[in-house]
């Protein structure tokens, strides 16, 4: 018999906030992880994204908690994740007036530290810019009763081993009750386990099918400026039939939604500025397919059931290799295949070869329809419409139109072709934009290296920097995008040619956003070495 959110003891205030939001029965790893920590344990929790670990390490902490001072810290390796976590935090606790901030890098000081001043109760965090308040004494850990290690992995894979055992020593370990959840548990996270955690008890739940035998993977490599246009010539020619589409923000969600209607297309935008009813009539209009695509982001999707999607569209590729398998996961199940479809620009290839390595296998790279074959799509389209209606017309009502029109002359044929034009005339006029072909996105980094010389970049609007790591410390370019992009909150996918070399790494950065990395970069360790980083030029000039 499956347990209830009753059963494990959470209390009654977090019962009526989760019956509000429509949870009917706690998932696996939540009945396994949640009767433990309510008791004051260790909890050592593998499980993947969109398995409901969030829920499993927030309840507990809710529960315990205080009016007074910090309690609750969690750490997790994205920006993005820090940002999804907290307003899950800020949505189990609703009933409970919970006061939680997250922190992470790219965003003012000021403002973080005004809010530290204020009072809270729950601290989400990336390790880098938790650290920093910590240091500048800004942010107290150590009365911290609560803490979470969210995608311990991932964080690892980015090079905050360092800053998370920092945090953890800040601690007061006697007092602390800890957990950390993880897609996998390598040597790494079991040493980081005995050293840091007290007995703790390992629960695991079963992984999906990394593979995803029953989907059909590719992706189609565009610029970004031509993302809704590639998007939009896939859906005319695909034979989907309910389509979700993932964006990486709500704003994102909104936004694609309302263009696709605007050319046409049936779809809405499921996201966090709606309200739980206005969800749920939006998900019932896709069930009953009155809609044909819903559009989400990875949070208002989970814990959603949306049966029978024929396609998942990765409009935006995600950040971290679990959610590509949980979005995917949303096709291809109870026997019937489905199709997983991704969106890559040109520099996020490093995020795709992520992917691949994760899923164990190679994503087919395909071709995006061209002009031509859009048409003949449409002209097969008309056409079976057209045959749908001459095949089920038996009244006989329009009889007496079609034998005026033939006594004043008209052939049968005239008329018919009459009729056709006026049918493609109340057709919709969707714009069909020439797409620019892009170079295979595997030899863009390459063809880009080429062209840059070791201390400037050739590459219109990049700068090219200069950090005093290398092959001989171990770095790899996952270390380098994962590590930047977090620290410094901008897109891995703009990070241009990485040349690693023995004991130095150049890398090419849109000007724009130079002068962020250069200052959030400061005193950051990679792969265990203090990181100096300066424009290559300067480097140059400097030895």
């Amino acid at each position: 018999m499956t347990a209830s959110f009753h059963d494990l003891g959470l209390a009654p205030e977090l019962l009526t906030t989760l019956q509000s939001l429509g949870y009917a029965e706690p998932t696996p790893i939540q009945a396994q992880a949640i009767p433990p920590l309510l008791a004051g344990q260790d909890v050592l929790g593998q499980a993947q994204t969109g398995t409901g670990k969030t829920a499993a390490f927030t309840l507990p902490a809710l529960q315990n908690l205080d009016a007074n001072g910090l309690q609750v810290l969690i750490l997790t390796p994205t920006r993005e994740l820090a940002i999804q976590v907290a307003e899950a935090v800020h949505r189990y606790g609703s009933g409970i007036g919970v006061r939680v901030l997250p922190i992470y890098g790219g965003q003012s000081y000021d403002r973080q530290i005004r809010r530290l001043r204020k009072g809270v109760q729950v601290v989400v965090g990336t390790p880098g810019r938790t650290l920093d308040l910590i240091d500048k004494k800004e942010l107290n850990v150590r009365d911290v009763r609560y803490l979470v290690l969210d995608e311990a992995d991932e964080m690892l894979k980015m090079g905050f081993i360092e800053d998370i055992e920092l945090i953890l020593k800040t601690t007061d370990a006697s007092e602390r009750q800890t957990s950390l959840f993880s897609a996998t548990f390598t040597d790494t996270i079991r040493r980081l386990a005995q050293k840091y955690m007290r007995d703790p008890l390992q629960v695991s739940v079963e992984f999906e099918e990394a593979t995803c035998t029953n989907v059909n993977q590719r992706y189609y490599v565009v610029q970004e400026d031509q993302k809704v246009a590639a998007l939009s010539r896939l859906l005319e020619v695909e034979n989907q039939k309910n389509t979700l589409i993932f964006t990486r923000t709500k704003i994102g969600a909104a936004e694609l939604a309302e263009t696709l209607m605007m050319r046409g297309y049936p779809a809405a935008a499921i996201h966090g500025d709606l309200s739980q009813a206005e969800r749920e009539r939006i998900v019932g209009r896709f069930r009953s397919r009155d809609l044909t695509i819903l559009v989400a982001t990875d949070v208002m999707a989970r814990g959603v059931d949306i049966p029978d999607v024929s396609h998942v569209i990765n409009y935006d590729i995600p950040q971290l290799s679990n959610e590509y398998v949980h979005r995917i996961g949303r096709t291809g199940r109870a026997g019937r295949s489905g199709d997983a479809i991704t969106l890559v620009t040109p520099r996020q290839r490093r995020l795709l070869k992520m992917i691949e390595d994760f899923i164990g296998k190679p994503i087919t790279r395909s071709k995006l329809p061209d002009r031509e074959t859009v048409l003949q799509r449409r002209e097969s389209i008309f056409k079976a419409g057209l045959l749908e209606q001459i095949g089920t017309y038996v009244d006989g009502s329009d009889e007496p139109l079609l034998d005026e029109l033939l006594a004043m002359g008209y052939s049968a044929e005239q008329v018919a072709a009459g009729i056709i034009k006026s049918l493609r005339a109340q057709q919709t006029q969707r714009p069909l934009e020439e797409i620019r072909e892009v170079t295979s996105s595997r030899e863009l980094p390459q063809q880009r290296a080429k062209k840059s010389g070791r201390y400037g970049s050739h590459e219109p609007g990049m700068v090219r920097l200069c950090m005093n790591v290398g092959r001989s410390n171990g770095l790899r370019p996952a270390d380098v995008v994962y590590s930047i992009a977090s620290k410094a909150n901008i897109p891995g996918s703009v990070i241009g040619a990485i040349d690693i070399q023995h004991h130095e790494t150049y890398l090419d950065i849109p000007d724009s956003h130079v002068d962020v990395v250069l200052h959030e970069m400061k005193h950051y360790k990679i792969r265990g070495q203090m990181m100096k980083l300066a424009r290559a030029n300067e480097r140059e000039r400097a030895r």
